[in-house]
């Protein structure tokens, strides 16, 4: 901008100076013009009166003055001149200032020579006796006197530009000083010119308008990153060409990567649903597929991303499906085992049943075939009443109200209700420690203790002993130990899923529908409580429950 108006203000100072030069040297130029003019008359005059007095000799007198002087009869042949012998002279009758002058008594005209560096200039008087009185005079042309003039004009043009080029230098940078000292970011503060202050005025509510722009764009992000952050759901966004514009920290810790090196959104993960789910994204269409790493499962579902109905890009959304997947798979695990349990006993009762309804069956066979269609039943009534239990805990539906419970006096209610199948196999029973109150449901402990000492006569051995003992410490708990089998180490982590047992080939023997250590896993769940295991093989197991 500097620059552009140093060379405006140089430009039309020169060319000012130039012109005014110009004209300056014409209007003096001009001036000299009307001088000669006037001294011409005044010579014309004074000889006119000179030849009436002395005559035509008087004339002649004037040769090789600087002024020609011609007379010319009215018939325009010269009869005298003071520079060229008359006789060789053409007519002037019609030369301009010789019309005038017959016309009007007096005439001027002026002609340039055939190289136009000089001029004449004629003035033309008519007498008494009607002839002409002609005096000339010779000046340089415009041209020539510019010529004569050639070295003061470039000194002149010189000193002109070397002027002009300082002035302008200081005007350019007095003109746009002030408006590099402006203060942008306060625009409406300026007091500057008063052309400049309409746009000082939209640029002060452009600044607004843009402040304000720039908060919500800053507003929005911060939303949009605390939701994002605060997903536990991963979220990749990218471009049409495979870049990641943004992600947000769940997608690197569900892709199990420390921080992204790449730019390709492929970098991330190679698998191919992964790629599968992203390809049929970025060609229109909603894709969603499930993936693997390790042990966990995800699914991945991806978005296009329009803009004026063109692709511009794809939203991924990872998803931990894991428990989801391993729910499916215990929920298909547990309907096969219940098919398993409900087909036993129901074969057996259908099998006894049609032999009964065969007849020609003796009375004693009856009654064991009988027998022995009431303890299937049983078996089953038991089992799905053991199924009812744990939905009800798993669901936290229980209609048992949370109330003080006393897990001493429990202990002694649960063991006298086994002791009667315990004396079968000469297990000892006792219950030991101190009087303990905890939180809870009644109904709901006294399954997990039930299924607890039922299990440690179950799997003891014979004339063994079960423990109940009862802890009123910092935290209350409830421990049942045996003398029994013991569970090998391998099995330990499993003993609480359903229907599992350690030694499938005496389920028959041992009898119970395979759901008590769930039952219990589950009750404890309700309770927020925390279920230790300590056994050693042969030698017997302990569980406490810490509440």
């Amino acid at each position: 901008m500097n620059k552009r108006i140093f060379i405006a203000c140089f430009t039309t100072s020169l060319l000012a100076v130039l012109i005014s030069v110009g004209l300056i040297f014409g209007v003096l130029f001009g001036q000299s013009e009307d001088q000669i003019f006037k001294e011409l008359k005044s010579e014309a005059t004074y000889i006119a009166h000179a030849v009436k007095v002395q005559g035509i000799g008087y004339i002649e007198n004037f040769k090789g003055a600087d002024k020609r002087i011609t007379l010319v009869d009215s018939n325009g042949i010269v009869i005298t001149d003071t520079s060229a012998d008359a006789s060789v002279l053409d007519n002037h009758l019609e030369r301009e200032e010789i019309v005038q002058a017959m016309t009007k008594g007096s005439g001027e005209s002026t002609r340039y020579s055939d190289t136009l560096m000089t001029k004449t200039l004629y003035y033309a008087l008519r007498l008494d006796d009607g002839r002409i009185l002609r005096v000339s005079a010779t000046q340089s042309s415009v041209i020539m006197t510019l010529w004569g003039l050639v070295q003061p004009l470039i000194l002149i043009i010189l000193m002109a530009m070397a002027v002009s080029f300082f002035l302008s230098k200081r005007v350019s940078r007095a003109i746009v000083k002030p408006i590099n000292n402006l203060d942008l970011e306060n625009p409406s503060n300026n007091v500057i010119y008063d052309e400049l202050t309409p746009l000082l005025r939209k640029m002060s509510a452009q600044k607004i308008t843009i402040g304000q722009q720039i908060r919500d764009a800053r507003q929005k992000q911060e939303e949009f990153r605390l939701i994002t952050e605060n997903m536990s759901e991963g979220l990749i966004i990218t471009d049409a060409y495979n870049n990641v514009l943004t992600y947000n920290s769940a997608a690197l810790k569900l892709l199990e990567i420390d921080k992204i090196t790449s730019t390709n959104v492929l970098s991330l993960n190679r698998k191919r649903s992964f790629r599968e789910a992203l390809e049929k994204a970025l060609s229109g269409e909603r894709a969603q597929r499930t993936m693997t790493i390790e042990d966990k499962s995800y699914d991945i579902i991806a978005t296009p991303v329009y803009e004026d109905g063109r692709i511009i890009g794809a939203v991924i959304v990872i998803v931990d499906v894991t428990e989801r997947e391993q729910r499916d798979a215990l929920r298909r695990e547990f309907t096969a085992n219940v098919s398993h349990e409900l087909r036993t006993p129901l074969t057996s009762i259908s099998g006894f049943a049609e032999m009964i309804k065969q007849g020609d069956m003796p009375m004693e066979t009856v009654v064991d075939f009988s027998r022995s269609i009431y303890d299937e039943a049983q078996r089953l009534i038991g089992l799905v009443s053991d199924i009812i239990k744990i939905t009800t805990m798993e669901e936290k539906g229980d209609d048992s109200e949370i109330e003080d419970v006393e897990l001493f006096s429990l202990a002694e209610h649960v063991i006298g209700s086994l002791e009667p199948i315990a004396k079968k196999r000469g297990i000892q029973l006792s219950v030991e420690g101190d009087k303990c109150i905890v939180k809870g449901s009644g109904k709901i402990i006294k399954e997990i203790v039930y299924n607890l000492c039922d299990n440690a006569i179950k799997y003891n051995k014979e004339n063994g002993k079960v423990i109940v003992t009862v802890t009123n410490g910092e935290k209350a708990s409830i421990a049942v130990e045996d003398t029994g089998i013991g569970i090998p180490l391998a099995h330990r982590e499993r003993i609480f899923e359903r229907f599992y047992r350690v030694d499938k080939s005496h389920s028959k023997e041992i009898g119970g529908t395979g759901l008590g250590l769930s039952i219990v896993k589950h009750g404890v769940l309700f309770h927020n409580a925390e279920i230790l295991l300590e056994s050693s093989e042969g030698n017997g197991s302990k569980f406490t429950v810490i509440f």
